[in-house]
């Protein structure tokens, strides 16, 4: 007699997930489900869900690095359940963060004497290290006016208004008036005349932006500090700077060595630079440094025991994973100077290639800069029939995110879409966008014309004759409120 053995419900061995009943059901959205599920349905399902993301690679969006070598995500993966904070259990992680610090320090010319170590942390990313240089800043001009018996209840910090958004958190969160400087059509980063024009004796610090996020173009680090050294005679303050080289950090000193924009300057006190932009690092890494000890007062710095010894920490998270600081010394050693230098001015070349191609279409002015982080931003000569937006949404059906996006005043008319050039960049792929982004307006130039400006035209009452500057900033203003419709209301 054959004995045979009917399969019951729970005995998911004998299943293919697919057959199984757990995608008969919709998955938990608010409420956690009363039963498990073995780990090869949850992986599937939720691997499968994954599928509908962009390919990060495409996402040309973002200045973050999607490509790391297997020997460096292995390193990663083998040290992912280590708690950083955590110093006197993992010593050598502790070290292998403070020869970063030193590493980057003298990448930035940090005057520091032999063996002097650098002054500098860790963080999740810039706007870490940016809260952190902030708040180093205000503490030291309200210290300095505490002494002279001056009033310290209104600081103000001065930016240009194309700075990220983590300087609006900064002042926000801390208290601080953030004065801008407006842009201008043809000149969309800050300018340093005027920037020191807004100084005044409340002023903790200027913030320069070495790699402009709408279009990649350096700030000029050397005019402003010009400027605020005469300023700061005359009027007797000691207004400083701060450098924000989220993106710009890791490739100035290799592409543009003789660049004056960091601690060679005297009145630039601290750097934050991005390690998981052009540092070639995955999501989750960025460095505050400061020119000497003076530069960070004493009592932002606590030291806690009760982790096995006394541990200094100046940060705004306490926990944090190991990996990514792993990962930084590996690239720092791995690839050196000669790495460094070679990758970047392959993504500068690249940045060249898309750039000639777009120019080669005859219908995009280009809004970057040659000089600066490897990105080509451009804009239509002529949105009267489509617009920016209509072709990021259409490069999207070949992959590409390539976002669209407005100017900050006084240029919000001006619209732009920009491509970010990363390592993992090749030519071959710049060739096949160029090709791609020719098929998109090609297809565009076909549609009939653009409704939402028939919509701009024929509203209201009969209006006076308008020029094309007017009617290009209706269309901006209605596919801006479009798009911000469109877009899904984020929980925190």
């Amino acid at each position: 007699m054959v004995l045979s053995k009917i399969g019951s419900e729970s005995d998911v061995s004998v299943h293919s997930t697919f057959a199984s009943r757990y995608v008969r059901h919709s998955l938990p959205r608010s409420k956690m489900g009363e039963n498990s599920m073995p780990k090869d349905a949850a992986y599937q399902i939720i691997n499968d869900e994954l599928m509908l993301d962009g390919n990060p690679r495409l996402n040309l969006a973002s200045f973050v690095t999607t490509w790391m070598e297997p020997e460096c995500n292995k390193l990663m993966m083998d040290s992912i359940n280590k708690n950083y904070v955590d110093m006197d259990e993992y010593p050598v992680t502790t070290d292998l963060q403070n020869r970063c610090v030193n590493i980057i320090a003298n990448l930035f010319n940090a005057p520091l004497e032999d063996g002097e170590a650098g002054v500098g942390v860790g963080t999740v990313g810039s706007s870490e290290a940016i809260m952190l240089a902030g708040l180093a800043f205000k503490r030291k001009w309200q210290n300095r006016r505490r002494a002279e018996g001056k009033p310290f209840d209104k600081p103000n910090i001065v930016t240009g208004a194309n700075v990220q958004v983590c300087w609006e958190k900064f002042a926000n969160y801390f208290e601080v008036e953030l004065k801008e400087v407006k842009l201008r059509e043809g000149y969309y980063v800050m300018d340093p005349v005027k920037a020191v024009e807004l100084v005044d004796e409340n002023t903790i610090c200027v913030a320069a932006i070495l790699g402009s996020t709408l279009n990649g173009e350096f700030e000029d680090v050397k005019l402003l500090n010009d400027l605020l050294l005469e300023k700061n005679k005359l009027t007797g303050w000691d207004t400083s700077i701060h450098v924000d080289a989220a993106s710009g950090g890791f490739i100035a000193p290799f592409l543009y060595p003789e660049l004056e924009w960091d601690f060679r300057l005297p009145l630039v006190k601290s750097i934050n630079v991005s390690g998981h932009k052009y540092g070639l690092v995955y999501a989750g890494i960025g460095w505050i440094i400061w020119r000497n000890k003076e530069d960070l007062p004493e009592e932002l710095i606590f030291h806690i025991n009760y982790l096995g010894a006394d541990q200094p920490t100046f940060t705004l998270n306490f926990s944090k994973g190991s990996s990514q600081i792993i990962a930084q010394y590996y690239q720092l050693i791995r690839l050196g100077y000669e790495g460094y230098k070679n990758i970047m001015e392959n993504c500068h070349e690249n940045a060249m290639v898309l750039k000639e191609g777009l120019e080669s279409t005859g219908r995009f002015n280009i809004v970057s800069k040659d000089n600066g982080v490897p990105l080509v931003a451009f804009s239509l000569k002529d949105n009267l029939r489509y617009n920016e937006f209509e072709i990021s949404d259409m490069l999207k059906r070949f992959g590409w995110i390539v976002p669209a996006y407005t100017m900050p005043p006084d240029a919000q008319h001006v619209t732009v879409l920009r491509v970010v050039i990363r390592q993992d960049f090749s030519r071959t792929l710049a060739e096949r966008l160029v090709i791609d982004i020719n098929k998109v307006i090609k297809q565009l130039d076909a549609l009939p014309r653009n409704s939402l400006l028939i919509k701009v035209e024929l509203s209201g009452e009969e209006k006076p004759k308008r020029t094309p500057l007017e009617i290009q900033k209706d269309i901006t203003d209605t596919w801006k409120k479009f798009v911000m419709a469109k877009k899904p209301k984020l929980v925190c």
